[in-house]
C-alpha cells in the first residue's frame, strides 16, 4: 500500500484485550494465578491475584480517561459497552480509516501487567506477545504491534527481545523510567546486544519515574498530583536518554535503536546542548574522568541521538520549529489513539495546527518515513482507484 500518514504511538490497553487472552495461553501450571476478567458489583474488572487492576470492555471512564476528559472513541460517538473496538481488526481499521492513518505502533498496557511475581510476570508478557503476533497477522501492512519485553532481569530481556524477532514483532516496550537497576549499569549489556543483533527497536515509552506523584490513595486524586501527573510525564526519559548514551550502549553498538514515545520533542533540544555541552567538559577535564572509569563515548551525545534514537509526539509546536536541533529524520508523529490524550478522531486538524510552516519534504519525513523505514513497512503504489477510495 501507499503509506500518507503513519501514527508511531498507538495503543492496545486491558479493557480491550480478550478476557480469556492468558488463561487461554499461559502454560497450564500458571492458569490459576493468570490475568483474568471478574465479574464484580462495578461490571467486569480485569484481576490478578489480589490485585485488582482495571475495567474490562469499553465502559465509560475506563483505559486511560483523564479526570473528566473522555476517551476519544467516547468522543467520536463509537464508545459501545463490551465491543473491543481496538483490537477487533476491521472496528480498528475503520476508526484509521475515519482519522486518515494508514499505519499504526501499537503499544500494549504501561502501567498494569506489573505482576509481583516476576517468573508470572514473564509467562504473561510472552502470553501477549504470541496473542499480538496474530492479531498483527490478520492486517500486516497496517498493524505494527509492539512486544512486551521485561524489565526485571537483563537476560530475560534480552531473550524476549530475540522472541519477538523470531515471531515477526517488529519492536519492543521497554519501560526504561521503571527500572530499578540503573541503564547505565553494565548488567544491561545483554539486552542492548540482543536489540542490535535482532535490529528490534526499544520503545522507551513513558510511564513512571516521577518522584513525587502518588497513582493509588486518598491524595491521588488531588489537583497538584494529577497537574505534576499530566504535566511532567513526558520528561521523565531525561535520565534514560541521558544513560543509554552516557553508559556507551549506543558507541559499543551500532545496530541498537531507541524510541522515545510518547516523550515529546520539544525538550529534547535543550537536552541535547546540555550533554553536548557536559561532555565537552568531560573531554576538557581528560585526568578527572580517567579517575572515574573513562569515559565511554567518543563523540557528542547529540551525534548518537542523530544517528540511534527517534522521539515521538501528539502535539509539540515548540518541538517543530526546533526540527533543525533534532533532526527531522529523528522524529515521528502520533495520535495516541485510543487514550483520552489523542487527537482521534480529528488527527488531521491537529497536523494542520501544528506543521504550519513546515516543510513538505520534512512534514512527510515526520508523519510517514520515519516510521516506515524504522520499521521496515514496504511502500507499493496503489492503482488510483484504490487510492481514491481511502478517506
Amino acid at each position: 500500500m501507499e503509506y500518507r500518514i503513519i501514527s508511531a504511538d498507538d495503543h492496545i490497553d486491558l479493557p480491550w484485550l480478550p478476557k480469556d487472552l492468558w488463561e487461554k495461553r499461559v502454560p497450564a501450571s500458571w492458569r490459576d494465578r493468570a490475568p483474568r476478567v471478574v465479574d464484580t458489583a462495578d461490571g467486569p474488572w480485569w484481576v490478578c491475584g489480589a490485585e485488582r487492576w482495571e475495567p474490562w470492555g469499553g465502559r465509560k471512564g475506563a483505559a486511560g480517561a483523564m479526570g473528566g476528559r473522555r476517551l476519544a472513541l467516547d468522543r467520536g460517538g463509537v464508545l459501545e459497552p463490551g465491543v473491543l473496538r481496538p483490537t477487533t481488526t476491521a472496528l480498528r481499521l475503520a476508526d484509521m480509516d475515519r482519522d486518515g492513518i494508514d499505519a499504526t505502533v501499537m503499544y500494549g498496557p504501561i502501567v498494569p501487567l506489573l505482576v509481583a511475581d516476576p517468573d508470572l510476570r514473564r509467562v504473561c508478557y510472552h502470553a501477549y506477545n504470541d496473542w499480538l503476533t496474530e492479531f498483527c497477522a490478520t492486517a500486516p501492512e497496517r498493524l505494527v504491534g509492539v512486544g512486551l519485553i521485561p524489565i526485571d532481569d537483563p537476560k530475560e530481556a534480552a531473550d524476549e527481545v530475540r522472541y519477538l524477532k523470531q515471531v515477526g514483532i517488529r519492536t519492543g516496550m521497554f519501560l526504561a523510567a521503571r527500572v530499578t537497576t540503573p541503564l547505565w549499569d553494565d548488567v544491561w549489556e545483554p539486552l542492548w546486544e540482543a536489540a542490535a543483533e535482532t535490529g528490534i527497536p526499544l520503545g522507551f515509552h513513558l510511564s513512571g519515574g516521577h518522584r513525587t506523584v502518588v497513582m493509588s490513595g486518598p491524595k491521588a486524586n488531588h489537583p497538584g498530583n494529577m497537574g505534576v501527573r499530566v504535566a511532567c510525564s513526558q520528561i521523565q526519559m531525561d535520565e534514560p536518554l541521558a544513560a543509554v548514551i552516557f553508559s556507551g550502549a549506543l558507541e559499543r553498538h551500532r545496530g541498537l535503536k531507541i524510541v522515545l514515545a510518547e516523550t515529546g520533542i520539544g525538550w529534547l533540544p535543550y537536552m541535547l546542548e546540555r550533554m553536548d555541552d557536559s561532555y565537552q567538559k568531560f573531554v576538557d577535564a581528560p585526568e578527572y574522568w580517567r579517575m572515574h572509569g573513562g569515559l565511554a563515548i567518543t563523540m557528542p551525545p547529540s551525534a548518537y541521538f542523530r544517528r540511534q534514537i527517534w522521539g515521538t509526539f501528539q502535539t509539540d509546536r515548540a518541538g517543530l520549529r526546533l526540527l533543525d536541533v533534532l533532526g527531522e529524520d529523528r522524529v515521528m508523529w502520533a495520535s495516541d489513539y485510543p487514550h483520552a490524550d489523542s487527537t482521534w478522531p480529528e488527527s488531521q486538524k491537529a497536523i494542520e495546527e501544528n506543521f504550519q510552516g513546515v516543510p513538505d519534504a520534512a512534514r512527510r519525513r515526520v508523519l510517514c518515513e520515519n516510521a516506515r523505514e524504522l520499521y521496515g513497512l514496504r511502500a507499493r503504489r496503489e492503482p488510483a482507484a484504490d487510492r481514491g477510495s481511502r478517506a
